[in-house]
């Protein structure tokens, strides 16, 4: 039997996570004419993800507005429940607003058949646009390789590049800054008016990954061959200036969270009362 001084003196355990909520199936098609504006907000694995929660609150005023998560599997492992800060997935979904939190198995949760829906298909077509905040270095280089390998990059390879497949949802999400497309009649039949949906990021690195030479290369890809002022849908939030998690201090750091939440009302068109 531990004496009472062995057992004061055993280091406390951190508390197990609870179980994350599963989310239902989703059919975008459902939720077509729902009034609600649809933020698909994303994390991937850097040490900012600490800051999607604070992102969804700040956003809890607009109740007009839906909220779907998706984390990459690094991601997650940010939010497990170690502090205040860093709550655990199922404290996540319950935030204002939030109709579900993804990971990597949602999408293979069942084997496939004929007929079923395709998660990441359709998280591309519920969305009204895609923030992902943090971005890292490594999900960087494979969205711009067009890797594939998760639910998140699933999605990002799926998106509506060209702004011909997903119908706009809402008139006013149509005017969302750099926004294409139109109405009207062709060869006498009606044609569905589209856009391009926009994905907004945020990267945030150590400043020697943010500094490296083939960081220059992946941004340039997204912020000029993808990127909205060049008529594509992808926009950079580039990072700033600070002493980051690791001690460094440099570029690199993720955009503030409070001016990310400005991006994301401001590109959705929601007002505060």
């Amino acid at each position: 039997m531990p004496t009472t001084q062995q057992q004061q003196q055993q280091p406390l355990q951190p508390p197990q996570p609870r179980p994350r909520p599963t989310p239902p199936p989703l059919t975008a098609s459902a939720h077509q004419h729902d009034t609600k504006k649809h933020l698909l907000l994303a994390s991937s694995g850097s040490v900012a993800t600490i800051k999607l929660p604070s992102i969804v609150t700040a956003l809890a005023p607009h109740r007009n507005l839906s909220i779907r998560i998706v984390l990459t599997g690094s991601a997650a492992a940010f939010l497990a429940g170690q502090s205040a800060e860093q709550p655990d997935l199922a404290a996540v979904a319950a935030l204002p607003n939030v109709d579900g939190v993804y990971l990597d198995a949602d999408e293979w949760r069942e084997p496939w058949v004929r007929g079923n829906s395709i998660l990441h298909i359709e998280l591309r077509r519920w969305a009204d646009i895609l923030v992902v905040a943090p971005l890292s270095a490594n999900t960087m280089a494979k969205m711009v390789g067009g890797v594939c390998d998760g639910l998140l990059l699933s999605t990002v390879r799926a998106w509506d590049t060209m702004g011909v497949l997903d119908p706009v949802r809402l008139p006013d999400v149509e005017g969302v800054e750099g926004a294409v497309g139109g109405g009207g009649e062709e060869g006498g039949a009606a044609v569905v008016r589209t856009r391009k949906k926009r994905i907004v990021v945020a990267p945030a690195m150590n400043t020697a990954m943010w500094e490296h030479p083939v960081t220059a290369k992946q941004v340039r890809v997204l912020e000029e061959e993808w990127g909205v002022a060049n008529g594509g849908w992808v926009e950079v939030l580039r990072p700033i200036e600070k002493t980051i998690a690791c001690g460094d201090t440099g570029s690199g750091g993720m955009k503030e969270w409070k001016e990310i939440v400005g991006v994301i009302e401001e590109r959705m068109g929601l007002t505060r009362a």
